[in-house]
């Protein structure tokens, strides 16, 4: 089923939703490495995906007995992922909304897993995107944010693409404090043979848990 909140930022979605409409897909269509490796143990119970593409995550996550909410900016990328859902015999929730569009429930997910999101600051210095992250993960829940480490800023910007504009994982671990535990926060080799970002090859990744 998917979920249409107010919306997500007209021009996100229209650049997104042309970036997922050529005939081929994009991403790898396999789950991350890094969500795969830091939820090995976990017992299933609610996650959100926030930015699935796809959904190759959120698949793969369903399959092993997760309760899976996905969200994305994107409409073609949902029904690519829907598609996709379909052929391996699983459910997941879709939202078409951007994680500050959306009606989340407060501390409602085990699992917040945010894989290189697209998450773009309201505003220089605003970290409202950063707090709804830490607002959506349940008492006892994992927080998992990873993006690409390492990137060539001016070479981003050069492609019209400012790092500075978005939420990486080191923004998120500056706002932790005792109500968290850090369990992951490092760089680490990252290998991705095909798709879309297969030249990055390191990852920064942070993993926390929430304790009250």
């Amino acid at each position: 089923m998917t979920h249409t909140s107010p919306g997500p930022d007209p021009a996100a979605a229209a650049e997104w939703d042309e970036r997922y409409a050529g005939p081929g897909r994009i991403w790898s269509g396999e789950p991350n490495g890094a969500l795969v490796a830091e939820v090995e143990g976990l017992a299933p119970t609610t996650v959100l995906d926030v930015g699935c593409g796809e959904g190759a995550d959120a698949v793969w996550l369903a399959a092993r007995g997760w309760r899976v909410s996905a969200l994305d900016v994107s409409r073609v990328a949902l029904e690519r992922a829907a598609g996709h859902a379909r052929g391996a015999g699983v459910e997941v929730e879709w939202h078409h909304a951007g994680l500050l569009d959306t009606d989340l429930p407060p501390a409602g997910f085990g699992l917040v897993s945010a894989q290189y999101p697209a998450l773009r600051r309201p505003a220089p210095g605003d970290v409202a995107a950063e707090r709804a992250l830490l607002a959506a993960v349940a008492v006892g829940g994992t927080l998992l944010v990873v993006h690409h480490a390492d990137v060539d800023t001016e070479h981003a910007r050069t492609a019209g693409f400012d790092p500075a504009d978005y939420v990486v994982p080191d923004d998120v671990a500056r706002l932790l404090d005792d109500d968290w535990v850090v369990e992951v926060h490092e760089k680490r080799p990252r290998r991705v043979a095909s798709g879309a970002g297969s030249h990055h090859t390191t990852d920064a990744v942070l993993r926390a848990r929430r304790l009250r």
